[in-house]
């Protein structure tokens, strides 16, 4: 199997979404409400699409994955943590449709995701994640990952990861 990422459009909000609502929805239905319970909106959808690039990933033309690179420094993420680089690029966004995910499509946006990074140029990709039973550090240390730090946002414990490029 192959995913290829493409550059998301105004287009593509409405799916994205749906497809960020369900995964809320199933978050919260395997693990209780936590930050991760709030709904998505279009209005927030294309405020992300301005603060990063958005890339999804389609199959038979439904959506089936996504994520979102940034050379801006998200508001939770303390550099210190971090190997110094002048060109980092974080990782703000993953989502894989529930119906799909432990199918391996996580992997390959993570490999589609290192490719573009190389190719940006970037040094490294960071990211946080939440450091709970709905988190998803476990996959990202799966993918090669190197977990640098552990911090606290607001009432959300993190932890974060960087992969050098």
């Amino acid at each position: 199997m192959r995913v290829t990422l493409r550059h998301a459009t105004p287009s593509d909000v409405a799916d994205l979404v749906a497809m960020r609502n369900a995964s809320r929805q199933d978050l919260t239905a395997r693990f209780g409400k936590g930050p991760w319970s709030g709904q998505a909106s279009e209005k927030g959808m294309l405020f992300q699409m301005r603060q990063g690039t958005i890339f999804i990933a389609r199959r038979r033309n439904k959506l089936i994955a996504a994520l979102t690179l940034s050379t801006r420094k998200p508001w939770a993420i303390d550099r210190k943590y971090f190997t110094p680089c002048k060109r980092p690029l974080y990782l703000t966004g993953m989502l894989v449709d529930p119906s799909l995910q432990r199918t391996g499509i996580g992997r390959l946006c993570i490999e589609e995701a290192r490719r573009i990074g190389r190719e940006w140029p970037a040094d490294a990709i960071c990211l946080d994640a939440w450091d709970a039973d709905a988190g998803a550090g476990e996959f990202y240390r799966k993918c090669e990952f190197r977990e640098v730090g552990r911090a606290t946002y607001r009432t959300a414990p993190l932890i974060y990861f960087e992969m050098l490029l």
